[in-house]
């Protein structure tokens, strides 16, 4: 299993990529086929059998690969984003090398993404954050415009900052520590009072926190996100950011770093923080991804505002609602694309009506929005209920009463949004466009029919999936 995550999508970029321009036409399949297999493996292999297979194969012993629900809730995203971001970057990107330059760097960024779901080393796992980030990065900047170069930059500028603190945090951890295996550092911290151990886990918090484009460090996330293709925003703002920041933060507090009460008053602060702004700052947007930009943080704040209740439902509530993000939040940036590529413009101001001409853009947007801002039965009500619950169930009243107002807002956003773009008048000069293309309406369906399904299923959902998260506290 871990050479199919792995090692398979890594040795079908060089086989791609060897000189034989025959072997291009294969790139979009591979790479689906890839993402399918993902989800399958992911939805139906026991969890006994990945952990045997990923203990032996090839003597991977050396990578202390295993999973449990909390991987396999996290690749099953990256697989559903994944087939999302390749369905809308290959049927938007005209030129047929940069096509394939984009399929090459969805499987290497998937790559990393899938490595840091797996691995229980500080080490190793930063190894494939990189491989992830250098991959996005170069997305980001893949039309090599103005915009996107600078976008580009600022994701690398930020992004080196961040790997220098989790860089210097790993060394930290190893001379104070002894190791860096996950299970080793956690024995090791538990009741130490080392000063430099305390250091360690700051800077490697700080630094994710970067990483996942939270306040106060969120300043390059709107910029890349709006600058990059729309294929490569959809990844980025789907399950990348997600994962390099939001998970590695979930996966470390819970199981390595264990209760730390200075850090989870800081995780409290900054989801209630990134809430606000992020809601805030999406009000006044007239940019469609930007405002999506800005709504990312503030649902990424709910997902820390659980971490930071420091109990097993707050965890629980954490992944849940990383999940729900991860498909809502891909369908409003996969919303977005159709929207751009049948209108040519993502200024909200200067459409009106367009639910006559795309009937289902504008209503899995209404699907996505209802989930986003939290309405019953969808997926993103529960999450979020969760979360509230958990927080207010440690005492954290305040924080519990700002994340349920905070929906108010993703209310106000989401409303002007729907009113600006799909509702009132169709603007003359979209009376003659259409609905988005089957390539681009398949993911829409799927996503939308997910986000439901999910709601609807939520009993089962949570006796499933989302309660035996709970064990990566044991």
């Amino acid at each position: 299993m871990a050479a199919f995550l792995i090692f398979v999508p890594l040795i079908g970029i060089i086989t791609l990529n060897l000189p034989f321009r025959f072997l291009r036409r294969f790139a979009y399949g591979y790479a689906i086929t890839v993402a399918a297999a993902q989800a399958a493996l992911a939805i139906f292999l026991p969890l006994p059998l990945w952990n045997r297979v990923l203990a032996h194969f090839f003597g991977l012993e050396r990578l202390d690969l295993s999973a449990d629900r909390l991987s396999l809730v996290l690749l099953l995203s990256i697989a559903i984003v994944m087939f999302a971001a390749l369905q809308v970057g290959c049927f938007t990107i005209r030129s047929g090398k940069r096509r394939f330059e984009f399929v090459n760097l969805v499987v290497l960024a998937v790559t990393g993404l899938n490595g840091a779901a797996l691995v229980h080393d500080l080490f190793s796992l930063y190894v494939f954050l990189e491989v992830a980030a250098v991959a996005s990065f170069t997305l980001i900047a893949l039309e090599r415009d103005k915009l996107s170069l600078e976008g580009g930059f600022k994701y690398l500028v930020l992004s080196a900052v961040a790997s220098v603190m989790l860089l210097a945090a790993i060394a930290l951890l190893l001379m104070s520590t002894g190791s860096t295996a996950f299970a080793a550092v956690h024995a090791a911290l538990l009741g130490s009072s080392n000063p430099m151990a305390r250091i360690a886990v700051a800077s490697f918090v700080a630094g994710l926190c970067i990483k996942g484009g939270l306040v106060p460090f969120h300043g390059w996330l709107p910029d890349a996100y709006t600058a990059a293709p729309a294929g490569a925003s959809v990844l980025l703002a789907g399950i990348v950011t997600k994962t390099t920041g939001i998970y590695t933060l979930i996966r470390l507090m819970s199981s390595v770093f264990g209760p730390v009460p200075q850090i989870q008053a800081v995780l409290l602060f900054v989801g209630a923080l990134s809430i606000i702004i992020g809601a805030t700052a999406a009000l006044g947007q007239k940019d469609f991804k930007r405002m999506l930009a800005y709504s990312s943080i503030s649902q990424m704040g709910y997902i820390v505002l659980g971490l930071g209740a420091g109990s097993a439902l707050g965890v629980a509530g954490a992944v849940f609602h990383l999940f729900n993000h991860a498909v809502f939040k891909t369908l409003l940036f996969v919303n977005a694309a159709a929207v751009e590529e049948q209108t040519g413009t993502r200024d909200m101001d200067t459409m009106g009506g367009l639910s006559a001409r795309m009937p289902v853009t504008g209503a899995t947007s209404v699907v996505a929005f209802l989930s986003t801002a939290g309405v019953p039965p969808l997926a993103g009500f529960w999450s979020k209920f969760i979360i509230v619950v958990a927080v207010w169930s440690a005492g954290q009243h305040a924080y519990a009463v700002i994340a349920v107002l905070a929906s108010l807002l993703t209310c106000a956003y989401f409303l002007s949004m729907q009113r600006r773009v799909f509702f009132g008048v169709l603007a003359q000069e979209f009376k003659d466009i259409h609905e988005a293309r089957l390539a681009i309406l398949v993911p829409e369906v799927v996503l939308a029919l997910i986000t439901i399904g999910v709601g609807v299923m939520f009993p089962r959902v949570l006796e499933t999936f989302i309660l035996p998260i709970r064990s990566v506290l044991g």
